[in-house]
């Protein structure tokens, strides 16, 4: 049996970092969100329209706060798989009513937005993070991995 083939373009090495700005980029994009809602910035033309005043308001709060804890890597495992949940039900209830296929419904955003939070519901914030700083298990990858810190046993 051959060994399997190795093509590495980044250094594995690279991976905790990596997660982090694959992290503090999907935090500050979903935050934009809420921002827009509502704090009016940037302007969402017609925003107001698409949605119930109350729902609007719940939808911004959810992606403010949420984006802001992603953003700075606090209490990321649950805030991740709440807004994975969010971001499944925005595809649901606002994208899937338009017809099958998420190319067509402007829906795969949304499908994006829930798959990375599911990812990081189970990998964790990585480094650079609260949770990281904390040594919460929250900063732990999948494998099992404290990134940036000694195993127990001193090995």
């Amino acid at each position: 049996m051959r060994p399997p083939v190795n093509i590495t373009i980044i250094p594995p090495a690279w991976t905790p970092y990596l997660q982090a700005i694959l992290r503090i980029m999907t935090g500050l994009l979903i935050l934009e969100h809420g921002t827009g809602k509502l704090l009016n910035f940037p302007v969402i033309p017609g925003i107001e329209q698409m949605m119930p005043h109350g729902l609007l308001l719940f939808t911004g709060a959810v992606e403010l706060i949420g984006g802001a804890l992603i953003v700075v890597g606090f209490l990321t495992r649950p805030t991740a798989f709440i807004l994975s949940g969010f971001m499944a039900a925005a595809y649901f209830m606002a994208h899937f009513p338009q017809g099958f296929f998420p190319v067509l419904n402007n829906g795969e955003l949304a499908i994006v937005y829930c798959f990375v939070f599911l990812y990081f519901a189970a990998a964790g914030a990585s480094v650079w993070s609260v949770d990281d700083a904390l040594g919460s298990s929250s900063a732990r990858s999948s494998s099992g991995h404290d990134f940036g810190r000694r195993a127990p046993g001193g090995a």
